[in-house]
C-alpha cells in the first residue's frame, strides 16, 4: 500500500513542527513548505528521514504548491495549511495589506493549486477568536454568528468563507477553529496565554494581568494535532464543508483561573490586575467542543497543569535557553 503524503504549509511553526513529527512517526510521508521566518531549527531532526521533504517557499507564489512537490512522490493526499500571519497582534503589526495577502489571498492560491493536482482534502488552521464575544453568555457552537474583535479574525473568515464556498470540489475543505493553544513545541511560542504567564512567573516571579475575569478556551498542542489526524483520517463524507471547534469543554477558563493554575506551582509569583480598553482581540467567550467529539470522536488527553509543567520544566532545565528571542513570538507587542 502506498504511504499516505502530506503537504504541510508553514510547517516548521508552533504547531507545524509537532505535527510532522507525529505523522513520520505514524509512516506518513510529510512535505513541508516554510518560508523559515522564524528559522528552521525547529525541522532540522527531520532532514535524514527518508519520509521528509522540505521545500523553502513562500505561500504567496503563485507556483508554491505545485513546486513543493518530490519528483519521486505521489500527489498529497491531503494540504493542511498552516501559513499566515498568525494572531492578532502580528496582524496588526504588519497591516490590512499584508494579512490579507498572506491569510487569505494565499489561502485561495494554496487551495486552486491544490485542486488542480488532485488533493483529495485541504485541511484549514482557522480560531476560534472568529465568534468574538459571546453576547447571551452561552457556549459558542459552530453555527454561532461570527463577530470578529480584530483584523487577524477578518482574514480568517474571509478564507473561511471562500473555502466553504468550495465545498463542492473534488478537494474536500476542512477546517478547524483551535482554542488558544498551550505547551512546547520544536518551536514554541511564547506569546500565547498560558505559556506566556509560565515565563514571566518563572523570570520576573512577577504578573501583570489584563482582562482578569475574560474567559477564553484552551487546548494543548498535542492534542490539536491529534485532532488535525483524526481529520485526515475521517471518511470524506464527514468531513467535506465542515466547521469543527477544536478543543475541550473542560478547556473554558478565565485569565484568572490560569494564574491560579500556576500559583500552584510558583506560589512565590506577585500578580497584579490592571483595567486596559485598547483596539484589538477582546474575546471573552465560552465555546463547545460537542460537535468534534460526536463527529470525530475526538476527546483531550492533556490539560492546563500539564502545559503549565512542562513548559517551566523547559525553562528550569535550559531545554529553551533564551525564551525571550523573538523566534518564540510572532509578534513583539503582546497584551496579557
Amino acid at each position: 500500500m502506498t504511504q499516505p503524503h502530506i503537504l504541510i504549509t508553514g510547517g516548521a511553526g508552533y504547531i507545524g513542527s509537532i505535527l510532522t513529527s507525529e505523522l513520520l512517526r505514524q509512516n506518513y510521508r510529510v512535505t513541508i513548505l516554510d518560508s523559515l521566518l522564524f528559522g528552521g531549527e525547529s525541522i532540522l531532526p527531520f532532514m535524514s528521514h527518508p519520509n521528509f521533504h522540505f521545500v523553502k517557499s513562500d505561500v504567496t507564489e503563485t507556483r508554491a504548491v505545485r513546486d513543493g512537490i518530490k519528483k519521486d512522490w505521489t500527489t498529497p493526499n491531503a494540504v493542511i495549511h498552516l501559513a499566515g500571519i498568525v494572531g492578532f497582534p502580528a496582524c496588526q503589526a504588519v497591516g490590512k495589506q499584508v494579512a490579507w495577502k498572506y491569510n487569505v489571498e494565499a489561502t485561495k492560491r494554496v487551495f486552486e493549486q491544490s485542486a488542480e493536482l488532485g488533493v483529495e482534502r485541504f485541511v484549514f488552521a482557522s480560531t476560534y477568536s472568529n465568534y468574538g464575544l459571546s453576547p447571551d453568555g452561552k457556549a459558542v457552537t459552530e453555527e454561532s454568528p461570527l463577530n470578529p474583535q480584530s483584523l487577524y479574525a477578518e482574514t480568517k473568515i474571509a478564507g473561511e468563507e471562500y473555502l466553504l464556498s468550495q465545498k463542492d470540489s473534488a478537494c474536500a475543505p476542512l477546517l478547524f477553529r483551535f482554542a488558544t493553544l498551550y505547551g512546547v513545541s520544536p518551536r514554541t511560542r511564547f506569546d500565547l496565554i498560558v505559556n506566556q504567564f509560565v515565563l514571566e512567573a518563572f523570570t520576573k516571579r512577577e504578573l501583570i494581568i489584563y482582562q482578569r475575569g475574560y474567559s477564553r478556551s484552551f487546548v494543548h498542542i498535542r492534542d490539536v494535532v491529534r485532532g488535525i489526524i483524526l481529520g485526515l483520517e475521517a471518511e470524506q463524507n464527514k468531513i467535506r464543508g465542515q466547521v469543527f471547534n477544536l478543543g475541550t469543554d473542560r478547556g473554558n477558563y478565565s485569565k484568572n483561573d490560569i494564574v491560579n493554575f500556576i500559583l500552584k506551582r510558583m506560589p512565590e509569583t506577585v500578580v497584579e490586575y490592571k483595567d486596559l480598553t485598547f483596539g484589538g482581540d477582546m474575546r471573552d467567550i465560552t465555546v463547545s467542543f460537542e460537535k468534534i467529539k460526536r463527529v470525530l470522536g475526538f476527546e483531550t488527553t492533556l490539560d492546563i497543569n500539564d502545559g503549565v509543567r512542562e513548559v517551566l520544566f523547559a525553562l528550569k532545565t535550559g531545554l529553551i535557553r533564551k525564551p525571550t528571542d523573538d523566534r518564540y513570538r510572532n509578534a513583539q507587542f503582546i497584551v496579557r
